[in-house]
């Protein structure tokens, strides 16, 4: 993977590069919410994003950063479902071929929208370290250029402009709380807002079942595990990227973790009193704010909705489950 360390110039460009393909995404609020937390919460609602997930903004600047060369070999991707969606429909936008690789119990709500983008769709077991290395054969096999899911400086400066919209919609927010997978999301917006707002602190959660990131900011140093066990199917990457993590440590105020039932219960608030639909990865952020409550009390704090992307038989399991 790319090593080199994108610049706030960067996410400028990447607003250029991606505007008016996107969505500007709403924030959202809830007073019962608010009443129970005594915050006043936004919900940055990415899950309204076009293909229902944040990651469009990293895929499609990608994509548009290649020259004509590299497009022409087509591209390749690995993904547990929601960079596959984006990545896949970003290269309809280009005419380009796509495959991507998805591991074999991805959501079938995510496959079969990557398919419908025009992806081929190539299965590889169920680690994102079994899609990496199947996405590098076949890219050493048949030339496709890569697109990685979070550790490149084009994909993380896409994710920074949803920090931008935040700090535009939000001018006096207090805290910005950004679920972590692989780090591309809060590396790039961490960047984008500390830039313009260094006052802002910037808090990462994860799942307690997939916590390498909250280990690695803590320890300073990377940690890479051998499984995760999570319902959040956008934290089960074994490690953050190697420029993600250098990012965190630079810009990134704390990280929190969450259980799953606490998600499950913010999906099911979520959909009863707000009626938006929720991934369990959305809900991980937004749920920090009632797990740890005291923190942010009085607090003008932002939350970042990932995606949205879950199938109505897996959400209802999980729900009536939890």
């Amino acid at each position: 993977m790319l090593s080199d360390m994108p610049t706030y110039e960067y996410i400028t460009q990447a607003v250029d590069r991606i505007t008016g393909s996107i969505h500007t995404t709403p924030v959202l609020s809830s007073r019962t919410f608010d009443t129970e937390t005594n915050t006043r919460s936004l919900f940055k609602a990415e899950n309204l994003q076009r293909i229902g997930a944040f990651k469009i903004r990293g895929a499609l600047n990608k994509i548009r950063s290649l020259s004509d060369k590299e497009k022409s070999r087509g591209v390749i991707t690995f993904s547990s479902g929601n960079h596959g969606q984006a990545t896949a429909l970003a290269s309809r936008f280009e005419n380009i071929p796509c495959v991507v690789v998805m591991p074999e119990n991805a959501r079938a709500s995510k496959k079969n929208a990557a398919e419908g983008y025009g992806a081929e769709i190539v299965t590889a077991g169920t680690t994102s370290e079994n899609r990496f290395v199947k996405a590098m054969e076949l890219h050493e096999k048949y030339g496709y250029t890569v697109i990685p899911p979070y550790d490149d400086p084009f994909i993380i400066a896409g994710q920074g402009t949803c920090g931008l919209e935040i700090i535009e919609q939000i001018p006096d927010v207090d805290y910005v709380l950004i679920p972590v997978g692989g780090g591309g999301l809060i590396s790039g917006c961490a960047m984008a807002i500390k830039t313009k707002m260094p006052s802002v602190k910037i808090i990462g959660v994860e799942t307690e079942g997939a916590d390498d990131a909250n280990q690695s900011f803590r320890k300073k140093e990377l940690i890479r595990y051998n499984s995760t066990n999570t319902i959040a199917d956008g934290m089960r990457n074994l490690s953050l990227g190697n420029v993600n993590f250098k990012m965190i440590l630079k810009y990134v105020d704390d990280m929190l973790t969450v259980s799953d039932e606490h998600v499950v219960h913010m999906m099911q608030f979520f959909f009863e009193r707000m009626k938006i639909v929720v991934e369990p990865t959305g809900a991980v952020a937004p749920s920090a704010i009632r797990v740890h409550k005291e923190r942010f009390e009085n607090k003008k704090v932002c939350a970042i909705i990932s995606g949205g992307n879950i199938g109505i038989e897996d959400f209802y399991h999980l729900v009536r489950n939890s």
